[in-house]
């Protein structure tokens, strides 16, 4: 059989496409092996192709997905280091076929619609199976005198007395050198190293290297008056202190924290810097969110108050197997039917409580549509779940109860006045609570539970100051919008606050 042969470049080019690979498995793994936190329990959860039963029981079972995990991160790690260098090449290629191959069946891009582990829009071929398929060009060709591999050959042939090697073939032309450990060689075979030197710079630079000057530069900051801090370092869940409480509106239980969804639905309080929307929407993939509710979860958050557009999101979740947060449905509409529209698609999603939304809520009372707050609360009832009406100004909440309503909750705003822009003179997205005094006390006397929100102003009152007034002041539940770095923090925070003697009039209603 007449040997393959190739060019000298095109033995390159199969190099530099091998150490490609290999940088890409590497850093994976690195990332992986560096993080004490990363599991591939969800990705494991959302199997749902060929072995998908045997890759859910291996997620179910702590001490299986802990080997799991590791075999994963080492071999990712040692897969790329074996690629990059050219050691043991058609063994590391196998063996990165092999995570691919898995990795694919595991997370198919068929058509079923795209799945939230994937971060780009594929059909049938995606990354894992590209690099696969390049894999298997590399076992076939694995160019094996640019790597370490070639190194080996050429000590095992001097060893054996073999000093004077046959013509070189075609395939290796201008490569090889009269002695199999030639000055050439020697550099050729070495060629991933500098590769690997540079992967390791990158991570160490990615991962908190700074040099003196950077440190002296951030020595010289100063916390209070610059407008950068030190250093950005968040809460994980190693800080959480105890979960948060809960309490209940009807049957359903509540955490007395709750999430806020306007976040991830891309709405923000951002005023004139009008990229923020985008900026946090993009942040939020679904993956992101995913894993927000999980850290949610697993600090005691067990709901989320957000619009029904977050729904099939929520759902995916829940299918998937990756946890059972509940959501809280804001349900608004210009028209009547618009408005009982939005309750079904709520009750359609299995949301667990509803309300008419506060900024809709206000408008209604002040055009007299007390008949469609009615009818509203009318079909969540129906559904046996949790009904409330929501309000910004504390006229929406009076105007209500003058009307008779009796909601199951209430959904009212509630913040003081002690930062610098909230100006009644001047308002423009940045006081949603007009009348703190007089919310406080009219909420005072009502029996229904209540869930405060926009009670840290959006992000203008400390979490400490804003939890501490709003549930000193009658507040049942807050309702707070947090992005993934700030849940452990915040649950924290609340935890301290209700662990403290607090000074409340109100009788808790849940």
């Amino acid at each position: 059989m007449k040997r393959m042969q190739i060019s000298g470049w095109q033995a390159t080019l199969l190099a530099l496409m091998r150490i490609a690979i290999g940088w890409h498995f590497a850093y994976e793994g690195l990332v992986k092996v560096l993080d004490p936190q990363w599991t591939s329990a969800g990705y494991l959860k959302s199997a749902g192709w060929i072995g998908a039963d045997a890759f859910h029981w291996m997620a179910s079972d702590p001490s299986v997905l802990k080997t799991v995990d590791a075999l994963n991160a080492w071999g990712l790690l040692l897969i790329g280091a074996g690629l990059m260098l050219g050691c043991l090449t058609r063994l590391a290629a196998v063996a990165g076929m092999v995570l691919l191959a898995l990795y694919y069946v595991a997370q198919p891009p068929l058509f079923a619609g795209p799945s939230g582990a994937n971060e780009g829009s594929y059909l049938i071929v995606n990354k894992n199976l590209v690099e696969l398929l390049a894999l298997c060009v590399v076992a076939v060709v694995p160019a094996t005198r640019l790597g370490i591999d070639g190194l080996v050959a050429g000590l095992w042939r001097l060893f054996r007395g073999r000093r004077k090697t046959p013509q070189p073939s075609a395939a290796e032309a201008g490569l090889a050198a009269s002695s199999p450990l030639g000055r050439r060689q020697m550099l050729a075979t070495l060629v991933g190293l500098p590769f690997v030197g540079g992967l390791t710079l990158a991570v160490l630079k990615k991962r908190g290297y700074r040099s003196e000057e950077e440190k002296q530069l951030a020595a010289r900051i100063d916390a209070v008056s610059s407008p950068s801090i030190k250093s950005f370092t968040f809460e994980t869940l190693d800080d959480l202190k105890e979960p948060v409480p809960t309490a209940k509106i009807m049957d359903v239980e509540l955490s007395r924290l709750i999430m806020g969804g306007n976040l991830m639905n891309g709405f923000a309080h951002a005023r004139d810097l009008i990229y923020i929307s985008k900026l946090i929407k993009a942040y939020h993939h679904p993956w992101k969110v995913y894993e927000t509710f999980r850290l949610a979860e697993n600090c005691g958050i067990n709901t989320i108050v957000t619009n029904p557009i977050l729904a099939p999101r929520i759902v995916e979740y829940w299918e998937q197997g990756l946890g059972e947060i509940q959501f809280i449905a804001q349900c608004k509409g210009d028209t009547l039917e618009a408005l009982l529209d939005n309750v079904k698609y709520s009750l359609d999603n299995n949301a667990c409580a509803a309300y008419v939304q506060g900024a809709v809520g206000d408008r209604y009372v002040r055009e007299g549509k007390f008949d469609w707050i009615a009818k509203a609360l009318e079909l969540m009832r129906d559904a046996g779940i949790p009904a409330g009406i929501g309000g910004h100004a504390i006229q929406t909440i009076r105007g209500c109860v003058e009307q008779g309503f009796q909601p199951d909750f209430w959904m009212k705003t509630l913040h003081h006045h002690k930062y610098w822009s909230a100006r009644k003179e001047d308002q423009h997205d940045n006081m949603w609570c007009e009348d703190p005094e007089d919310t406080i006390a009219f909420m005072e006397s009502l029996p229904q539970p209540w869930i405060g929100f926009k009670v840290l102003a959006a992000g203008s009152v400390e979490p400490r100051d804003g939890f501490r007034y709003a549930f000193e002041n009658g507040a049942d539940f807050l309702c707070v919008g947090m992005y993934d770095f700030q849940v452990v923090e915040d649950v924290n925070v609340a935890v301290s606050v209700l662990g403290d003697k607090l000074e409340r009039r109100r009788p808790w209603r849940a």
